[in-house]
């Protein structure tokens, strides 16, 4: 019988998580019960089982305090006058950060991108750039200069003014706070040479150009907390990075020893399925918001860890472009047949190829890990785990 459905992505309900939990024992039961409800369904060979970062994390207890924080910047910067260079703008991701960041030291020189963040979140609305005859990468303002030119200005849809808002973390946390606007890294060295750079795919360029330039010290979000600073937790990678407010005091940190958990959770899956169904911990998808310009991938990667059957990228043909040059002339059951041949005997490596191109060049854990995040949701939906179907196979299976 003919197959009529290809991939499907299902959100996979689990209880909540708290540390100590077995989490990889949580998921292959969730995804079993899942199976055998009224909307079950049979595994196959190269399904993929996506679990959030988040739950990983939460399980293993991996969380932090502002303290911890302001205990390792004040160690690895000195205490003193720092630079806190290129944050994202975010309540959620780094005001938490913030908190710790200048509870270490006296005082902080925070120098934010503009007309965004690095990850899409705008400041400043291009146009109004133009307007005013402000060129980003070149001109330097001062707090005071963005004021005059654009007053207060609220985020569209958080409604915070995030300059006002991350001067009020700074102080309250006891420090002194200026506020620059620059597109240029070496910028900050005017201001002081100890610099914690807190940009995320751009930071080991931006750490390089500071350290040419003249900089005493440079660390970046991934230098701190690398170990437990008085017991907290860690990432030996990440650090910082990839951390989410957990409470007003606390981070939750990107999760460690991920391989362990997936390699985990892929040998239960087989005993209890007789299926190898892949496994990956997924994070913030790949993918950029045409109306809010948000390019959501606020984590270091989007997936830390995966099986080693999702390793690489896909190997597709273009349809639309098969039908419409070399088969042009065909249609029907007569036009399905020649695809379906030209499917069969593709090569293994389709790369530079006409009729692939158009295809998406990404790696398959970021593809993937963009629609476990889109299906999961960010808010109250309840499913920490994602079911992929059918993602690897094609027009002929």
């Amino acid at each position: 019988m003919e197959r009529y459905v290809g991939t499907v992505s299902r959100g996979i309900r689990a209880p909540i998580i708290r540390e100590g939990d077995d989490l990889a024992q949580i998921v292959v039961d969730s995804v079993w019960a899942a199976s055998q409800s009224e909307d079950g369904f049979p595994f196959h060979d190269k399904d993929v089982v996506a679990v959030t970062e988040a739950v990983v994390a939460r399980a293993q207890g991996n969380y932090a305090s502002i303290d911890n924080i302001a205990d390792d910047v004040r160690a690895k910067l000195g205490g003193e006058t720092i630079g806190v260079l290129f944050p994202i703008l975010s309540r959620n991701r780094f005001s938490v950060c913030l908190k710790g960041i200048a509870r270490g030291a006296k005082k902080v020189v925070l120098m934010v991108s503009y007309p965004s963040d690095e990850v899409g979140n705008h400041l400043i609305d291009v146009d109004l750039l133009d307007e005013k005859g402000v060129n980003p990468w070149a001109d330097t303002l001062t707090e005071a200069e963005y004021r005059k030119l654009f007053g207060r200005v609220l985020h569209p849809f958080t409604g915070v003014d995030y300059l006002e808002f991350y001067r009020g973390l700074i102080e309250e946390a006891g420090a002194e706070c200026e506020i620059v606007l620059s597109n240029n890294p070496k910028t900050i060295l005017d201001y002081t040479k100890r610099v914690l750079t807190c940009d995320i795919h751009t930071r080991n360029r931006t750490k390089r150009i500071l350290k040419n330039a003249g900089a005493e010290i440079v660390c970046g979000l991934d230098d701190i907390l690398t170990a437990p600073v008085n017991g907290s937790g860690h990432n030996e990678k990440y650090g910082l990075l990839g951390s989410n407010k957990a409470t007003e005091t606390t981070v939750k940190l990107f999760p460690r020893n991920c391989m362990e958990f997936v390699e985990r959770v892929n040998k239960l899956l087989k005993e209890k399925t007789g299926k190898n169904i892949e496994v990956m911990v997924y994070g913030d998808g790949a993918f950029k918001d045409p109306v809010g310009k948000i390019w959501e991938l606020a984590d270091p990667v989007v997936s830390p860890a995966y099986t080693a059957g999702l390793e690489g990228q896909p190997n597709e043909l273009k349809l639309k472009y098969l039908a419409d040059n070399d088969f042009a002339d065909l249609k029907g059951e007569e036009l399905k047949k020649a695809i379906s041949e030209r499917i069969a005997h593709k090569d293994s490596n389709l790369k530079g190829q006409m009729a692939s191109q158009g295809t998406t060049p990404r790696r398959l854990t970021d593809l993937i890990g963009s629609l476990a995040d889109l299906t999961s949701g960010s808010g109250d939906k309840g499913t920490p785990i994602i079911l992929v179907q059918g993602y690897f196979d094609n027009y002929i299976k």
